[in-house]
C-alpha cells in the first residue's frame, strides 16, 4: 500500500554532504544543501564595522574587506611577528549562559598554564558572558567602563603578558579563522561550519545536544583530534586539576597541529568551497513551490 502513504515533508538541511552522511534511503524530499552562513556584515558587534562591510554600489567586496579590518587592536595582535605560529582561537559561545562555565577563573588559569609551558597565544571570545568578562577584567586589573557601551563591545583586553586577546563582541569567523592556527570550541554547528570553510584544524569540547555529534564527526573525517572532556577546559579550581587540564589541552593542540590533520582540514575546505547552501535551499524552495 506504498502508494497510499503521505509524501514525506520537505526538509532542507544547512550542512554539507562532504561532512554529514547522506544515506541513499532518505526520502527524496530531504535535501542536504550545504552550510548556511549569515552575511558577514551582520556578524559585527561594532556598528561602524557593520556599516563599512555592508554592500554598496560603489565598493567591491575586496575593497570593503580592506577598509574594515575588523578591529585594529585585534588585527595588530593577530599580526604580531613575535609569535612562533598563528594564534589559537578559543570560544565557548553560549556555554556560559547555559550554566556550564561555573568557574571562569579556573578556565582562564588553564589557558595561563598552557602559556607557561608553550609559546602559543590565544584569541578568546567570551560571547558577552558577564562572569567571564568580569574574571578577565579582574585578572587584567581593570574594571569595564560603564560610560561607553559601544566601546566595551568593540575593544579587547590583553592578559598574561599580552599573549591572550580577550574579546566580548563579535566579528565574522570567516574573517577571523583564516588568521588562526586552530579553532577550539564547543561544537556548535556555526563554529564547526566556519572552521571547516577556513580549512583549519579544530578541537571540540562538547557539552550538550548536537555538539557531541559534531565533535565525533570532525574527528571521524580527520580534521580534529579526539574530543576534549569538559574537565579539560573547565576543571575544579585547584592547582592539580588546572595543571592536569592544561597538560591535556597542550597534548591535544599538538595533535591538532600535526601535518596530517592540517592537510585533511585543507582538503575538506577545498571540497566544500564551491557549495552555496543558501542558494541551493532557495533553488529547492522555488522548484517545490513552483515560483519562477
Amino acid at each position: 500500500m506504498w502508494h497510499m502513504q503521505a509524501e514525506s515533508p520537505l526538509l532542507l538541511y544547512g550542512v554539507s554532504k562532504e561532512v554529514v552522511e547522506f544515506p541513499g534511503y532518505w526520502p527524496s524530499n530531504i535535501h542536504v544543501c550545504g552550510f548556511w552562513f549569515l552575511p558577514s556584515e551582520w556578524q559585527f558587534s561594532c556598528n561602524k564595522c557593520r556599516e563599512m562591510m555592508s554592500p554598496s554600489p560603489d565598493s567591491s567586496v575586496s575593497e570593503r574587506k580592506t577598509m574594515c579590518a575588523a578591529h585594529v587592536d585585534m588585527q595588530q595582535f593577530l599580526m604580531k611577528s613575535s609569535n612562533p605560529c598563528l594564534p589559537l582561537f578559543i570560544g565557548l559561545s553560549s556555554i556560559g549562559s547555559m550554566g556550564f562555565l561555573k568557574n571562569p577563573h579556573a578556565f582562564l588559569r588553564v589557558l595561563e598554564a598552557v602559556l607557561e609551558i608553550t609559546e602559543y597565544s590565544f584569541v578568546l571570545f567570551s560571547a558577552g558572558y558577564e562572569p567571564l568578562d568580569a574574571a578577565i577584567q579582574s585578572l587584567a586589573g581593570a574594571s569595564p567602563s560603564r560610560s561607553n557601551p559601544e566601546a566595551q563591545s568593540v575593544g579587547g583586553t590583553l592578559l598574561f603578558n599580552n599573549r591572550i586577546y580577550c574579546f566580548s563582541g563579535s566579528v565574522p569567523y570567516s574573517w577571523l579563522f583564516p588568521r588562526c592556527a586552530v579553532a577550539i570550541h564547543h561544537g556548535g554547528s556555526g563554529s564547526t561550519a566556519a572552521a571547516l570553510h577556513a580549512g583549519i584544524p579544530q578541537i571540540v569540547c562538547p557539552f550538550i545536544l548536537d555538539q557531541f555529534y559534531w565533535a565525533e564527526r570532525l574527528h571521524w573525517i580527520g580534521v580534529a583530534p579526539e574530543p576534549l572532556q569538559s574537565r579539560h577546559l573547565l576543571p575544579d579550581n585547584d592547582a592539580t586539576s588546572i595543571n592536569q587540564a592544561a597538560d591535556s589541552l597542550v597534548r591535544t593542540i599538538k595533535v591538532a597541529l600535526s601535518p596530517e590533520i592540517k592537510s585533511q582540514a585543507l582538503k575538506v575546505a577545498n571540497r566544500i568551497s564551491s557549495e552555496d547552501g543558501l542558494q541551493e535551499a532557495l533553488k529547492v524552495l522555488k522548484e517545490k513551490l513552483l515560483i519562477s
